[in-house]
């Protein structure tokens, strides 16, 4: 019996033949009907023999061997039987340093490159890159794990240049439901510096609005992705969980707020003292808040001009360091975030300020980040003035963490809930080839019979009559495959249901011999991607 064509000079099929086939000596032979073509390690050698067994094989041999079961004897028909995993290779801000994510980060425009790129590795079907400044996330549906795992990390060294050890080091590994809690914590905020942050759920969507069209980001991983999304979006809702600050710069901002009435917001004056690292995010905490123009008071005018390119859409006024008074006496509020290790406001400079604009109440606000503090204490005894400093900012901070992480409590139940819908979604998938295979092994008796009637009908048959019994013919087949197909389908909304199913469809497969044509489907699969 000859060997199927579709099986030999096949790249992605004969690499899993070198890691699925035993090896045997040098003289490798064909053996007994139910043993196994010797495969040596020389791959010359190795498709040498199969293509001789594919001349020498005789008819008398056809209950010996076929293609199809060397593969089963080699243990390849595990693809079959065992469902391929969802598998996160990963490297985020807890576990590799920043010089390391540097290197592995992939820009948005070569996600497509670099899942077409993972879909060509031997053991990978689909694939996914989340890559932002936290985190370089790689998922994939892989038919072996531990193969798979090690393709994309030689992958991931390849493309950075950064050693398959050092990698190893840093990177963390999660399968299945692990994988998928994760994707879901991540896409919830759970797994940000700052907990509940939401701009990590604009970058999961643009994942998936990537990936659109992109041969490899395929029905697990988009599935996966996009019911990342709704669970991003539910905890949210469910939780507010985004609410209240956690850092001491947006906790500035949001006690500045707190103390002005509400509707002088949009027109309180705002003066930033100070441009560094902290000063630049309580810019950015206040623009979030709707603040379009405000005062930067700075030593130098670089970092003013460096924040203003970055923010074009706000009004940024600078001020040098020696018109900070001036500047505080046409302001209502004063953020100060400097390094000096001397008070920049004392009493004595304040109490000769005019009082701040009647729609505040007349009291200037001074919130102090900086430590050594910028503002003395002494600045209280003003009557038109009212200092906070960092400690008084720890109380909103602290508050705000020990609420969120309340939240993130609440979270974790949404995320459990729906992580078991996604994996009963996951399983329904599984009987979809054997429906297909089903399908296809009655369509193709009923033409076969079908072609058998019209030949005995003679040729002299009108079109009415053949029609007549091709409608025959297929409703036959419909009625006789409707209880199949019940028992072949499930929403995975009932575990009970699904494990029938599931029970049925190993049944199927194993009275149809189905497994076969839905391995050869798989390989056909796997050699086309991998030529795209």
């Amino acid at each position: 019996m000859a060997v199927s064509n579709a099986f030999v000079g096949c790249p992605k099929l004969e690499t899993l033949l070198n890691h699925h086939s035993p090896s045997s000596s040098s003289s490798s032979t064909l053996q007994t009907p139910l043993g196994l073509i010797g495969v040596p390690r020389n791959n010359r050698v190795k498709r040498g023999l199969i293509q001789r067994a594919r001349c020498e094989l005789s008819p008398s041999d056809s209950a010996s061997i076929s293609a199809l079961e060397q593969l089963k004897n080699a243990a390849a028909d595990r693809y079959t039987k065992e469902r391929s995993s969802i598998v996160v290779i990963g490297l985020s801000i807890h576990t590799a340093p920043v010089e390391m994510r540097e290197k592995l980060a992939i820009p948005e425009a070569e996600w497509p490159r670099a899942i077409g790129e993972l879909c060509g590795l031997n053991h990978i079907e689909e694939a996914a890159v989340l890559s932002t400044c936290n985190r370089m996330e790689i998922y994939v549906l892989a038919l072996s794990q531990h193969r798979g795992v090690k393709e994309v990390t030689e992958w991931m060294s390849k493309t950075s240049g950064i050693p398959v050890a050092e990698i190893c080091q840093h990177r963390f590994l999660l399968y299945n439901k692990d994988a998928t809690q994760h994707i879901f914590e991540v896409s919830a905020g759970l797994d940000s510096l700052v907990l509940g942050e939401g701009q990590i759920l604009a970058q999961v969507k643009q994942v998936v609005k990537v990936g659109q069209g992109v041969n490899g980001f395929g029905r697990n991983i988009s599935g996966l992705f996009k019911h990342a999304i709704t669970v991003g979006k539910r905890v949210r809702t469910e939780t507010n969980i985004a609410a209240g600050a956690v850092s001491v710069s947006s906790a500035a901002v949001e006690l500045a707020l707190m103390k002005l009435p509400e509707s002088s917001h949009a027109s309180a004056r705002m003066l930033i003292v100070g441009a560094g690292k902290m000063g630049k995010l309580v810019i950015k905490h206040l623009v979030a808040k709707g603040c379009t123009k405000m005062v930067v008071v700075n030593r130098s005018e670089e970092r003013v001009t460096a924040i203003r390119e970055e923010i074009p859409y706000v009004e940024i006024l600078y001020r040098p360091l020696d018109e900070m008074l001036a500047s505080a006496a046409e302001a209502d509020v004063v953020f100060t975030s400097t390094a000096s290790e001397t008070p920049l406001f004392l009493k004595e400079h304040v109490e000769t300020l005019p009082p701040a604009c009647p729609e505040i109440g007349g009291v200037r606000l001074f919130v102090d980040i900086s430590v050594p503090r910028n503002v003395g204490s002494c600045v209280n005894e003003v009557d038109t003035a009212r200092v906070y400093n960092v400690d008084d900012l720890k109380e909103v901070v602290a508050a705000n963490k020990e609420d969120r992480l309340r939240k993130a409590m609440e979270a974790q139940t949404i995320i459990a809930e729906e992580s078991n819908q996604f994996e009963a979604w996951r399983d329904s998938l599984e009987t979809v080839p054997t429906i297909k295979k089903l399908r296809a092994y009655a369509e193709r008796i009923r033409l076969a019979e079908l072609e058998k009637c019209m030949s005995k009908m003679g040729d002299d048959i009108n079109k009415k009559t053949t029609r007549a019994v091709d409608d025959l013919s297929r409703g036959i087949v419909n009625r006789f495959l409707h209880g199949p197909m019940q028992h072949l389908r499930c929403d995975g909304s009932d575990s009970r249901t699904l494990s029938e199913t599931l029970e049925n469809m190993h049944a199927l497969n194993r009275m149809y011999n189905l497994e076969k044509d839905i391995l050869e489907e798989k390989l056909k699969a796997m050699t086309s991607g991998q030529q795209k």
